[in-house]
């Protein structure tokens, strides 16, 4: 899940895949704007299939944080 989404995260920020880890956070690190995420949360929906839930993911700062959330929602 980790590189999946460190695949995903470059079409939205230019940062360089490499310096994307566990801790980097969304906006701070890596440079998302609330547009931005929102739109890689969608496409991650669609990817893996689930839905998410909007009250939950503001609560995301971090790629740990997301994949633990995201693979809680497919089981």
């Amino acid at each position: 899940m980790f590189e999946q989404l460190k695949e995903l995260i470059v079409n939205y920020v230019d940062v360089d895949p490499e310096s994307i880890t566990g801790e980097s956070r969304f906006i701070e690190d890596l440079g998302f704007n609330s547009y931005d995420f929102m739109s890689l949360l969608g496409e991650l929906e669609v990817t893996l299939g689930v839905t998410v839930d909007e009250q939950e993911i503001v609560k995301l700062h971090t790629v740990d944080e997301a994949i633990k959330y995201l693979e809680s929602l497919k089981g």
